[in-house]
Parts: C-alpha cells; sequence; structure tokens
C-alpha cells in the first residue's frame, strides 16, 4: 500500500511540473464513471454561531453600554446635550418576537417602541413619556437584523425633549431610515399612584376568555406563546381587571427591560374583554397610534395586575400593578386604529426595493374659479357647454345611448 502510494505521488509530482503522464491508463483499473449533478443551485447553509456584536464592545468604540437587550449603546452630542441610543434587533436574537406577527409578518409591537423610549428618557434624567405616536410598523425579516437608533433632542425651556425612533435594515447601509415613532419626553417629578391591596375589587365579575386568541387569529393578529400570558380577568361596570404572566422561559430576561414589550402587550390583550374600542373597520387589525403619560415605576417584573378604564375622550388608561398591588406602570391614555399590512410601508423597511419606482408629483391644472356654465339639453345653438343638464325619465339603456350619442 505504501508502495502503490509513493507511486501516485510522483506521479503527481511529475504532472504539476510540466511531465506529460497518461492519465486514462493510471485510472482505468479504478473503473470511474460520470456522476450526475443536481439540476438545482447548491443550496447552501451554515451552522456556525453568528457574531452578536455584544454590548461589552461599545466601550471601547468610545460609546456607553447600556445593559439594555434593545439598545446596546448609547452616547450625548457634546454640543447641544442631545442623545443616540442604537441597538440591533432581529428574530435569531430576540426569539420571542416571532411570536407577534400581524398578517402573516412579524413586527415589533407598540409597547416595544414604548420601551425604547423610556430607556431613552431614562438616559437624559426624564421620568415621563409625555406622549408617543406611531408612524410606521417596525417589521423585522425573517433573516437578517434591523438597526434601531433613537434620538433624543437637546431639552427646551421646559425641559422637554423632542424623541424620534427610526430603524432600517443591517444590511442596507445606503437606504434611508425609517421613522417609526415620535414623541416628547418630559422630567415632572411623577407621583407614585397608591397601591391597591383587595384583588379583584369588590362587586367585580369573572370573564371567560376562551376564545380570545382563536378571534384575535381571525382578523390577522397572530399571537405565539410568548405573548399569551392572561391568566384571568375580571368586569366590574366600565372597568376590566386582569392577571397576565410572562411564559416561565422569559423570566429571566426580563430583569434587563424596564418592563418586557412581551408582557406589556399582553395587558393590552384585555382590552377586548371590554366595550372599549368601537370597531370601526371590521375585519382589520387595531394596534396601538398614540400613547400619552406614561410612566415606569418598578423594572423588571414578570407578573402582573392590570386595572383598565374609559376615558373621557374614548380612550384606556390602564394602572398595571405587581401582584401585591404596588405600582408597576401607568398609562393615562392609549388610543389605537384599524391598519393596513402589506401596503408600501412594508417595501420600505423589509428591503422588497425595486429601484425602477419612485415617486412623482405631477401638477394638475387649476380648476375654474368662476361658476360653471350650465345649459338644458336642445338649446344649445352650435356650441359645447361645460355642463349640460338632461331630464330623465326613460330607463337606463336609454340614458347610456343619450350619453353615447352626447360624446360622439
Amino acid at each position: 500500500d505504501g508502495g502503490l502510494r509513493r507511486l501516485w505521488t510522483s506521479a503527481a509530482e511529475v504532472w504539476v511540473r510540466g511531465g506529460e503522464v497518461d492519465w486514462e491508463r493510471a485510472i482505468a483499473p479504478a473503473r470511474p464513471r460520470a456522476v450526475d449533478l443536481p439540476t438545482y443551485a447548491f443550496q447552501h447553509q451554515r451552522y456556525w454561531l453568528l457574531e452578536t456584536g455584544g454590548a461589552g464592545d461599545a466601550e471601547s468604540l468610545g460609546l456607553r453600554a447600556t445593559g439594555h437587550p434593545l439598545l446596546g449603546a448609547s452616547t450625548g452630542l457634546a454640543e447641544s446635550g442631545a442623545a443616540v441610543l442604537t441597538g440591533r434587533v432581529s428574530i435569531a436574537t430576540h426569539p420571542w418576537l416571532a411570536d407577534h406577527a400581524v398578517n402573516g409578518q412579524v413586527l415589533l409591537p407598540g409597547t416595544g417602541l414604548v420601551e425604547l423610549a423610556v430607556r431613552a428618557g431614562d438616559e437624559v434624567g426624564c421620568d415621563l413619556l409625555e406622549e408617543l405616536t406611531l408612524q410606521a410598523p417596525l417589521f423585522l425579516p425573517e433573516r437578517g437584523a434591523v438597526q434601531l437608533q433613537v434620538a433624543v433632542g437637546a431639552p427646551d425651556e421646559d425641559g422637554r425633549r423632542q424623541l424620534g425612533i427610526y430603524s432600517r435594515l443591517h444590511d442596507a447601509q445606503d437606504e434611508p431610515w425609517t421613522q417609526n415613532a415620535a414623541g416628547i419626553l418630559a422630567h415632572v417629578g411623577v407621583v407614585v399612584p397608591e397601591a391597591e391591596e383587595i384583588w379583584p375589587p369588590e362587586g367585580a365579575q369573572a370573564v371567560g376568555m376562551d376564545g380570545l386568541y382563536e378571534d384575535f387569529a381571525a382578523i390577522g393578529l397572530g399571537y405565539g406563546p410568548a405573548f399569551r400570558g392572561l391568566r384571568a380577568a375580571w368586569r366590574k361596570g366600565d372597568e376590566v381587571f386582569a392577571e397576565l404572566a410572562l411564559p416561565e422561559d422569559m423570566t429571566r430576561d426580563a430583569a434587563r427591560f424596564g418592563l418586557h414589550p412581551a408582557l406589556f402587550d399582553v395587558a393590552l390583550h384585555a382590552t377586548a374583554l371590554g366595550e372599549f374600542v368601537t370597531d370601526s373597520e371590521p375585519g382589520r387589525p387595531s394596534l396601538p397610534f398614540a400613547w400619552n403619560g406614561v410612566a415606569l415605576h418598578a423594572s423588571g417584573a414578570t407578573k402582573l395586575r392590570i386595572r383598565i378604564s374609559l376615558t373621557a375622550q374614548g380612550a384606556v388608561s390602564l394602572k398595571l400593578m405587581d401582584t401585591a398591588g404596588l405600582p408597576v406602570a401607568t398609562v393615562a391614555s392609549l388610543a389605537v386604529r384599524p391598519v393596513s399590512i402589506g401596503g408600501p410601508e412594508v417595501t420600505r423597511t423589509t428591503g422588497l426595493r425595486n429601484k425602477l419606482f419612485h415617486v412623482e408629483w405631477s401638477a394638475a391644472p387649476a380648476a375654474s374659479a368662476g361658476v360653471p356654465e350650465w345649459v338644458v339639453a336642445g338649446s344649445l345653438d352650435g356650441g359645447v357647454a361645460e355642463c349640460v343638464l338632461v331630464e330623465v325619465s326613460a330607463g337606463v339603456h336609454e340614458v347610456l345611448g343619450l350619453v353615447q350619442g352626447w360624446l360622439a
């Protein structure tokens, strides 16, 4: 065996040095045959762990590591006092997000945008998210990541700061950012509300939750296990009370959030148990649109009690408490609205871009400012009027013939 290997090695050395070797005779004893290759492209799949770029890297880049799961680094702008927080999110690094889909498309819940805004407020010393309005849904691709940027402006004379939340695909550095939300942060010295020790409140009636998530799915709201934390619910007049909890395998990560977006989002599901929202467009999913007066009183909650009340403006207010009745967060007002998922905004966020298409404004002719000229059909003297009045007493076919004849 060693002699045969030496023979093949010598033949190879002769060949690479320009010598001639009769390979057909050399490989004939092995009886080689042709092997068909696949007719489709090879599907390459890597099994290496992806580089996640840990938050600890921020310090070496002159940034400050936040330790937050969604926002890894922050920096202040020396000249104005503004601040920028950045992060990266994907289904691979945050698998619980895959359990939140609207019409089959995964997106960061509105409570996730609130979490980003509240964390930015902590960074600049603001204890109240005065308002936050959704501009565009933040979609997450099946593969790849999305870059996040939270920009906080310099304080005005009242100490308020403008806030903007932006996103773009991680591999689309040449694309513009999409603004997902805009808001205002303030420092007002938030007063912590009193604890509620009696639970559930006296006179509250238990509410069944059978079929709730099936009803959600029927209108396009797909919630997986991470977003099915409702445990019990009650009603009393115009108020709804509920208990909710994170799945056991997600409780460890909750300590890194102010309020875990999945747990916070479940609190909003309980609004479906009360007559809070008028279904103006049946069959279309509704998502949080405008938040006002959001304050976080305690962080890291894994179980909550919530009180949902109707406001005078037709929105809802929320009081979130721990299992002892101590306040965790309050929302003065939350409004929702029907959304259309799958329109142009998806193209901007998911990277399905087509450079052949662009927006173009076409000038429309100015309308006449005067009163249009009306004449009665049959009274024209060889001219054509702007508007013609016809007294109709015939059927549809006769009217159609009249219109066609007039246009001809």
